[in-house]
């Protein structure tokens, strides 16, 4: 079967995905839309993309078979339903929503059409991921009893112009939105290792002290000034798990904005910026070079011309030597991968989804997962941190 794939935002994200759903065998053409047409025929003419439209309206009421959503994060709930509605079938850019009720309804609707919907979650790609899930399916954790996954990103590293770049002259209003509802490359590294669930949560936020606008509750569209917070979180297991979401941090989150720390009683996985260390009993072993991903591209790549240079890192990283390569298509090799070689896969599980009539890695109830966790985190944290007691839509359906 081969499917055509409408690209909804012609951004930072979408040139990469273009690309390799354009060599994908089994995609027939690819579409593309954003509400800044000039954006759209740039992008379409850069790309060879033929076929454009003028709103996402107009690409839900054509025969496009499924629409990849990369617009901005606050967005993504409400357009995966309306394209649910319209019989598309859907992947999303992380978080699923900033709401519990749209995720309630995404399930809903994939439940009653049978269709797919993948959110893109990058870390469940993570090199550090993927090794952790080798040895912990090996034995060699015991019982994984705690574990801790960061999202480390500063705002002077990229953010402020990626925000500057999506929302014109107020971006302000914009920039402050919420860490904890952004949490999925911190709940999703660790949740994609242990494949639990997070039943109760505990939060603190960081009130932000910079006073340049940004995390300003009299001009945030999020009424929110956290600029920092920290969760804890008990698991279904009864193991413990915490997550961190940071955006005022002194750390290089060029090199790794993600980091991982997984414990249990017959071995331990711990990662920093630059060193990645496999620990138990009887001693303790660098495997750093097993988690790094060599460069796919250079730095001036046309295709990164809208990115800022703090950011562009992240969007070149290649395969580690933990990547299964011979799963991919032949098609993507030398082509752009990023954010630790996860692009290749996530663009290649989506088409073999919807094609195959197979749920992805990453389908609606696991992204619900990854999600719903930080939305009552960040109530938590409005709340002074009072416990609140997480919902759960189940696993996914045989």
């Amino acid at each position: 079967m081969s499917i055509s794939i409408g690209v909804v935002g012609a951004g930072q994200f979408a040139p990469s995905f273009l690309r390799l759903w354009s060599a994908h065998p089994d995609v027939k053409d690819v579409r593309l839309t954003d509400v800044v047409p000039e954006r759209t025929a740039e992008l379409a003419a850069k790309q060879g993309v033929s076929l454009t439209y003028q709103s996402f309206e107009e690409m839900l009421a054509s025969d496009v078979d499924a629409v990849a959503i990369f617009t901005q994060r606050w967005l993504h709930g409400e357009m995966a339903i309306q394209a649910l509605e319209a019989g598309k079938h859907v992947y999303s850019t992380v978080p699923m929503a900033i709401q519990a009720d749209q995720i309630a309804r995404i399930i809903e609707l994939v439940k009653e059409t049978g269709l797919t919907y993948m959110m893109g979650e990058t870390s469940f790609y993570y090199p550090s991921s993927v090794y952790c899930r080798q040895r912990l399916a090996a034995g060699d954790f015991g019982r994984v009893f705690y574990a801790e996954g960061d999202y480390v990103h500063d705002m002077d590293l990229g953010f402020y112009a990626a925000y500057q770049y999506s929302g014109g002259e107020d971006w302000k209003k914009t920039a402050s939105f919420p860490p904890m509802l952004y949490p999925t490359h911190a709940v999703g590294n660790v949740l994609s290792v242990t494949g639990q669930h997070a039943t109760h949560v505990s939060c603190i936020g960081v009130q932000d002290d910079r006073g340049d606008g940004v995390f300003d509750k009299e001009i945030s569209d999020f009424d929110n000034d956290f600029s920092n917070a920290t969760a804890l979180f008990k698991l279904a297991d009864g193991g413990i798990m915490r997550t961190n979401e940071m955006r005022r941090v002194g750390y290089p989150s060029h090199i790794r904005e993600s980091r991982l720390r997984v414990f249990g009683t017959e071995g331990s996985f711990e990662q920093l910026a630059t060193t990645t260390l496999w620990q138990n009993k009887q001693g303790v072993e660098d495997i750093s070079e097993l988690m790094e991903t060599k460069p796919s591209g250079s730095l001036d790549d046309a295709d990164l011309a809208n990115v800022d240079p703090a950011l562009r890192d992240a969007f070149r990283s290649g395969l580690s030597p933990v990547h299964d390569r011979d799963r991919l298509p032949a098609e993507f090799a030398g082509l752009h991968n990023g954010h630790e070689g996860s692009h290749h896969f996530l663009a290649d599980d989506f088409v073999r989804a919807v094609a195959d009539k197979t749920l992805p890695p990453v389908n609606a109830w696991v992204a619900a997962r990854y999600t719903l966790p930080g939305i009552y985190a960040h109530q938590s944290a409005l709340q002074g941190g009072v416990q609140l007691e997480i919902p759960d839509h189940g696993d996914a359906p045989a």
